[in-house]
């Protein structure tokens, strides 16, 4: 399947929610594009290069579709649109056209059976339900209640402050209870860090 892709520096997770302001023509017009036909755009974090001007030199494999949910005209004139990840997926070839929009052959990644949630998830489960206190988090209408460990893996591995390289290694992970022990780790790291 052919896909423009929208290389940025963060990586975006099923279910979650992304602000962003649109500038360049190539991105407007892939959105306009998209808006029309009702589909959406993958989100790939970015390994070598920037944001904006030429297409970045390189960038993660494995990302995710955008899916546009909202949109506005903002103060400073702009598009902002609000999307929501949607499936994953794996870069099998691109080729940056002319106007320097990325367009990649993609295949989508199969997700494992969602499980629910167990007494082992009750701590990760509150942290997220805390986090959705938080006014940006509130904002893009995120946190609260879960349904099953994919969903509780996503949020937490989007909303918390890790590393992008390391967000990118939970985005990679198949199994949502592997990533939910994962998240546990870096948690751990993190309050380590913090205290030290």
């Amino acid at each position: 399947m052919s896909f423009p892709l929208f290389p940025l520096n963060t990586v975006l997770f099923p279910g979650c929610r992304l602000d962003l302001q649109i500038f360049e023509a190539r991105y407007l017009d892939m959105i306009g594009r998209c808006m029309k036909q009702n589909c959406g755009f993958g989100v790939v974090g970015i390994v070598e290069g920037e944001e904006v001007g030429d297409a970045p030199e390189r960038y993660s494999l494995v990302g995710c579709e955008a899916r546009i949910r909202d949109w506005q005209q903002r103060p400073n004139g702009l598009l902002g649109i609000r999307v929501e990840g949607g499936r994953r997926f794996r870069v099998v070839s691109a080729n940056v056209q002319p106007d320097q929009l990325t367009v990649a052959e993609v295949e989508w990644l199969d997700e494992q059976p969602d499980q629910p949630l167990t007494k082992e998830h009750d701590d990760l489960a509150a942290l997220l339900e805390a986090l959705s206190m938080h006014p940006m988090v509130s904002a893009l209408e995120m946190g609260g209640e879960v349904n099953g460990q994919q969903e509780l893996a996503c949020q937490l591995a989007y909303l918390l402050p890790f590393e992008r390289d390391q967000k990118q290694v939970l985005l990679e992970m198949d199994d949502p209870t592997v990533r939910l022990a994962r998240i546990q780790v870096l948690l751990e790291q993190l309050q380590g860090d913090f205290i030290a």
